[in-house]
C-alpha cells in the first residue's frame, strides 16, 4: 500500500497547532476565572458582588469613568488599564478594581466593608480603597503560589515601606505590563527632570 499523500504547505498541522493553542488559550482563561471565583468566601457572594459589580460598571459609564469619580484624574493624567482583583488582607483578600494611571495605583472593593469604632460599635459601611502615587512606589514585583503556579500575585512596595498584594486577576500579564510601563513613565520623567507633584 503507498504511503498517504504529504502534506507540503503543512496545513493540517497548522490547522492543529492552532486548534491546540486556542484550547491551551482558553482552558487557562477558565482556571484563572476559577481560581478568581475561588478567591471569594462563598461561591454565592462572590457570584452576587461580580454581578453588583458588572451593574454598578454599566450604570457608571464604564471603569474609567468609575475611576474618575472614585479617584479623581489630574489633568493629563490617563487609566492605563483596569482589572477585577483581590486585595489581600490580614482579614481575608477583599474583591475588587484594581486601577493603572500614568500617575497612580488605585484599588477599590466592590463592596462595600463594615466600619466599626475602637470599642466594635457599627459606625456605617465603605467602600474599602487603596491609592499610590506612582511616584511612591519603591518596585512591583512579580509573584507565584510556590503549591500552585497558576495563583499570581503583584506585590507592590513603597518607599515609606508599606506592601500590597493583589492578586486572582484575569489578565494577570496585562495588568503587570502595565504597572510597569506606568513605572517606566515615572523614571523617563525623573531622569529628563521634571518634577511631578
Amino acid at each position: 500500500m503507498p504511503p498517504p499523500p504529504s502534506n507540503p504547505a503543512g496545513e493540517d498541522d497548522s490547522k492543529t497547532s492552532y486548534t491546540e493553542k486556542l484550547r491551551k488559550k482558553s482552558s487557562n482563561l477558565a482556571s484563572r476565572i476559577i481560581d478568581h471565583v475561588n478567591m471569594g468566601p462563598k461561591l454565592s457572594e462572590t457570584v452576587k458582588g461580580k454581578l453588583s459589580l458588572g451593574a454598578r460598571i454599566i450604570q457608571g459609564g464604564g471603569r474609567g469613568n468609575i475611576f474618575k469619580k472614585i479617584f479623581v484624574m489630574r489633568e493629563g493624567e490617563e487609566l492605563l488599564k483596569a482589572s477585577q482583583c483581590y486585595l489581600s488582607t490580614t482579614a481575608d483578600p477583599i474583591a475588587g478594581l484594581f486601577f493603572i494611571s500614568t500617575e497612580k495605583i488605585a484599588f477599590c472593593s466592590e463592596r462595600s466593608i463594615n466600619v466599626t469604632s475602637p470599642n466594635g460599635q457599627l459606625i456605617g459601611t465603605a467602600p474599602y480603597k487603596v491609592l499610590i502615587p506612582i511616584m511612591k512606589i519603591k518596585k512591583a514585583n512579580r509573584s507565584e503560589n510556590v503549591n500552585n503556579p497558576a495563583q499570581k500575585y503583584i506585590e507592590i512596595e513603597t518607599w515609606d515601606g508599606f506592601e500590597f498584594w493583589f492578586m486572582g486577576f484575569l489578565r494577570y500579564e496585562k495588568a503587570f505590563n502595565n504597572l510597569q510601563k506606568a513605572l517606566s513613565l515615572v523614571q523617563i520623567v525623573e531622569e529628563e527632570g521634571f518634577i511631578l507633584s
